[in-house]
């Protein structure tokens, strides 16, 4: 399963057997602090710091497996492209109807008897915007985790920016009650991995994550999922260097290089840039412009390779590994660089 998902763009990192947490750090990572950035482990071939150490290289795949055969699998939701809807069954209290659904107040008439789980919130959010139950959205692939919850797998639509992962019991962002949202910041625990508890089994239906819908998307955004976006700088456009018509590969290069110009800024400090995230943006980004015939691949890897090695020299293997992640999950979102600014 780790293989084959990785083969369709979605980087995975060890569980630990038996569980679904991530495989432990080795002992220099548990007993000295850092950030998962700065840690030099993945270059080594280590499994450090969870879903932050997600591959899709398939060498290391295989190696990580071969070392324990037991290990889980789980994918880091972000760099995959991936929106999972997680409802939970958790025997709690039923919170006040203002916390049921947030931001959306729920009137004394709605009979509420019966309500007792994540299933219930996101049935009662759909039927109130009229829209199907994702819950038994058929479309997509629907997992069954050992507790008796549902794992919904989306694609995050092309070009939005990043979704936040939260709890639904969150207060800076929640979907609904008992429902929780791994995307951005988070990972997922995919199909066929045993725990002690059970088998992640997934429903019949597609192996393949659907196009998140519209509403859903629209619902995460009020709900606070979406970064705020900066105010557009209203600066007057520099003078072009030639009056010619402007190609594709040159939009390609417009877009690419802020980007590439932010890996190159993490050379001013060792530690402290988010120089992965960077990284990565940047790659999933020239894989999108690859992929839609903009730029060419060797063009892509040549320009990533130069701008990382200039601001982390001392970590080349861990470099390419961050920008082979990146370009495979951007090929499968094509970029058309027309009208992008």
């Amino acid at each position: 399963m780790a293989l084959w998902l990785a083969a369709k763009g979605m980087p995975v990192h060890p569980l630990a057997p038996g569980a679904k947490t991530p495989a432990a750090n080795c002992t220099r990572c548990r007993e000295q602090h850092h950030a998962p950035s700065d840690c030099p482990c993945t270059a080594e071939g280590r499994w450090c710091h969870g879903f932050h150490a997600a591959t899709t290289d398939a060498d290391v795949i295989r190696d990580w497996w071969r070392q324990e055969p037991e290990f889980g699998v789980g994918v880091s939701c972000g760099p995959a492209g991936l929106v999972v809807i997680d409802v939970d069954t958790h025997p709690a209290p039923l919170p006040g109807r203002g916390r049921l659904l947030p931001g959306i107040p729920i009137d004394d008439r709605v009979d509420l008897t019966g309500l007792s789980s994540g299933y219930d919130t996101l049935a009662l959010l759909a039927a109130l915007r009229r829209r199907p139950d994702p819950a038994r959205d058929s479309g997509t692939l629907r997992v069954r985790t050992p507790s008796g919850g549902l794992h919904i797998w989306y694609r995050a639509p092309l070009g939005s920016p990043a979704i936040r992962s939260s709890s639904g019991s969150g207060s800076r962002a929640a979907l609904a009650w008992q429902v929780d949202v791994r995307a951005t910041g988070g990972y997922i625990v995919a199909p066929g991995t045993r725990t002690a508890h059970g088998t992640y089994e997934a429903l019949p239906g597609p192996r393949i994550p659907a196009p998140l819908p519209l509403w859903l998307n629209a619902e995460l955004a009020r709900t606070g999922h979406h970064p705020a976006l900066p105010e557009p700088e209203r600066a007057p456009a520099p003078p072009r260097a030639r009056t010619g018509p402007t190609t594709a590969g040159d939009d390609a290069h417009r877009i690419l290089s802020p980007l590439l110009d932010e890996v190159r800024d993490c050379a001013q400090a060792p530690s402290g840039t988010a120089f992965s995230e960077k990284l990565n943006r940047a790659a999933f980004t020239a894989g999108g412009l690859a992929a839609a015939g903009h730029i060419t691949l060797p063009e892509c890897t040549g320009l990533l390779t130069d701008a990382a090695n200039a601001a982390r020299p001392g970590q080349p293997r861990r470099n390419q590994l961050v920008i082979d992640s990146g370009l495979r999950a951007g090929s499968h979102r094509p970029i058309h660089p027309k009208g992008r600014s």
